[in-house]
């Protein structure tokens, strides 16, 4: 599942990350769904498990105990297998802080669960930090102001050519 990590998150899901980290998770949720749909790969997955997190955290800004629980339930095996990073997302933060969240729910309960504290929800943690392999030779190339050189052959890219950022 790791062979899909060196490639660039879809803008759809760089929206959907935003979204979470600001509390919006219900269009987190969206952003995210438009970016799984959207996408080709095993990456889909990692996009369908951060959603699934949104969810849960929506279920549970929403007093629903149940529904918190069982959807973090099924966002385990989307965000299974990967490293601890990919494509910048720190999954294996995000796993981490999402059982934390969950295990306070458990332990407030149904009846309890109006009392969790919101400032406990976790962001999503990514870095616009991404690896490029050079096309010729196939090494690990240096981004820097708006320039992907590759320290082996030579080999340059314009920001602009690789459609590095986006809005």
């Amino acid at each position: 599942m790791n062979m899909d990590c060196d490639g660039v998150l879809h803008p759809k899901a760089i929206e959907g990350m935003r979204l979470f980290n600001a509390g919006e998770f219900f269009e987190a949720h969206e952003e995210l769904e438009l970016a799984w749909r959207e996408e080709a790969g095993a990456i889909r997955d990692l996009y369908r498990g951060i959603l699934q997190i949104a969810v849960t955290y929506l279920h549970i800004s929403r007093g629903n105990y149940d529904g918190a629980v069982k959807v973090h339930g099924r966002s385990l095996k989307w965000l299974e297998g990967w490293g601890d990073v990919c494509r910048g997302v720190n999954v294996e933060k995000l796993r981490e802080d999402a059982a934390r969240v969950v295990a306070e729910v458990e332990r407030l309960g149904r009846d309890g669960i109006h009392r969790f504290d919101p400032s406990r929800f976790k962001p999503v943690i990514w870095s616009e930090q991404r690896t490029w392999r050079c096309d010729r030779c196939g090494s690990e190339m240096r981004e820097g102001n708006c320039k992907i050189a590759c320290p082996n052959c030579g080999n340059r890219f314009d920001c602009s050519d690789l459609n590095l950022y986006f809005d």
